[in-house]
């Protein structure tokens, strides 16, 4: 989807929306005499009051070029609405127009909000609500070509450049639902691996590692969870190196990506186990944040880790009871093969804070079903040894949308993983899921900034909102991106 700002409306398209807080601003906006009036006769005829997410659709518009007037109503109370409102209204302007099938669409904004952060968030709304992953529908397929977008603004030059960020991570994130999205016949280790490697033309560095690399590495832990698979385990490196400054420390983000988990031995009951294909949800945040940060050329050093396997049961799959040696030298009793999230995530952390001395690190994943119980399909769960570091992500899920609430670890609940027979197993008894989870992954991190972020219920799931009517959310781009931004390159 194209999005343009522009500084004034006399570019007239087939269809005008208005976002307005009430007549006076209609008035202001800089609408033609002749196609005023024809929108104030028609609000007269329809009682239409300006009140918060009320809508109309004007169509007995005089002017032969236009074909639709929408107006939408912002209410009376518009110093309380946040740039990620007006993301949500612009996921709206799609979801109301694309089926228009016009293929230019004029955004007029009430002058009273027209801050740049609001604008900008606005148009990063509309290209979201643009998503659709129907590759595989064969019948009533809709063909439809988003239509070019144009946002009026006082200061267009400046706002058409800033918005090339907001583009490079709707890209990220539509790169990651579809990852997410795909079945795990279409999306196992090695095409997965394949779909990485691709992004080397954005300038990514990119390493990837199968199973003889990482046996050689001691790579036991992550090895284990895919030896039940017929597809070959892999661990893909990729680096972005925008920080010219030779001692700049990386930011690294560490992703799970199990790309179909049946339990293993551990079996899952068979009703909602289709939805295992993403439980690789974290890795593929991770792609496409890396993939973000390439497009829009941050200022950034950072390195993005995965993790790729396949957790199946066979003859080969290891069993309840058995005991692996991890990269850190560090045993793991298994008690339970379908908690291998945390196996694959052990070497994936070990191996990134041994190369890479990163400044901070940051995992994510589709962790614990404990996590989905606690915050639902809403706000991910954050654990951390680092005070400073969870500030930083909390706030910068509030910036993004991606929000984040922070749970403890302690020795007390790190106790609970202690083992009878190795150094630790990977599940914990009484209850705190998710906590002795994290404490199992502060393991393998040393002394190193480091945060786990359990997107077991945002990763898929999520309430469909204009901005999201995909199964997968693509959840986490936005927040590391923002994170980046606000911390690393200002």
């Amino acid at each position: 989807m194209q999005i343009k700002f522009i500084s004034n409306s006399d570019q007239v398209s087939e269809i005008i929306f208005l976002i307005l807080s009430n007549k006076n601003a209609l008035k202001k906006i800089g609408l033609g005499d002749n196609l005023l009036l024809d929108v104030l006769k028609a609000l007269e005829n329809k009682g239409f009051g300006f009140n918060k997410d009320e809508i109309i659709e004007i169509n007995n518009i005089k002017d032969k070029k236009v074909k639709s007037v929408f107006i939408y109503g912002l209410g009376n109370k518009i110093q309380k609405l946040s740039s990620i409102d007006f993301e949500k209204i612009g996921g709206k302007i799609t979801q109301l127009t694309k089926s228009k099938r016009k293929k230019n669409v004029d955004i007029l904004v009430d002058e009273k909000i027209r801050k740049n952060e609001e604008l900008l968030r606005l148009g990063y709304g509309c290209i979201l609500g643009s998503y659709r992953f129907d590759k595989y529908k064969t019948k009533n397929l809709i063909k439809s070509v988003p239509p070019a977008l144009t946002i009026q603004s006082s200061s267009p030059t400046k706002l058409n450049k800033e918005f090339k960020r907001y583009n490079a991570i709707a890209e990220g994130v539509f790169f990651t639902r579809d990852l997410v999205n795909e079945p795990s016949n279409i999306l196992f280790p090695k095409e997965y691996s394949k779909r990485i490697s691709k992004l080397k033309k954005y300038g990514l560095k990119i390493e990837v590692f199968g199973e003889t690399k990482m046996k050689a590495l001691k790579m036991e832990s992550l090895l284990g969870v895919g030896r039940g698979s017929q597809h070959e385990s892999q661990l893909v490196i990729m680096r972005w190196d925008g920080d010219k400054r030779k001692k700049a420390k990386p930011v690294c983000f560490v992703g799970k990506g199990v790309c179909f988990d049946s339990g293993g031995i551990s079996i899952k009951p068979s009703n909602k186990m289709e939805e295992m294909i993403g439980d690789m949800g974290g890795s593929a945040a991770v792609v496409g944040t890396m993939l973000s940060l390439a497009k829009r050329k941050s200022k950034v050093n950072a390195v993005g880790v995965v993790g790729l396997v396949e957790n199946m049961p066979d003859g080969k799959a290891q069993k309840p009871g058995d005991i692996v040696k991890s990269m850190s030298g560090q045993t793991i009793e298994i008690q339970n093969t379908d908690a291998e999230g945390r196996l694959v995530l052990a070497d994936a952390l070990w191996y990134t804070q041994k190369r890479f001395k990163p400044d901070v690190m940051i995992d994510l994943a589709t962790l614990t079903g404990a996590m989905v119980i606690s915050l639902g399909n809403l706000i991910s769960g954050l654990f951390s040894n680092n005070d400073e570091l969870s500030n930083k992500l909390i706030k910068a899920g509030e910036i993004s949308g991606d929000q984040v609430w922070r749970f403890p670890i302690n020795e007390s609940y790190n106790k609970l993983i202690n083992s009878k027979f190795a150094d630790m197993k990977n599940i914990g008894m009484g209850g705190a899921g998710s906590i002795t989870a994290a404490q199992f992954l502060q393991r393998f991190v040393n002394d190193n900034s480091w945060a786990h972020i359990d997107i077991a219920g945002t990763a898929t799931g999520m309430p469909k909102s204009s901005t999201n009517t995909s199964w997968a959310s693509g959840f986490g781009v936005h927040l590391l991106d923002t994170f980046v931004n606000k911390f690393y390159e200002k």
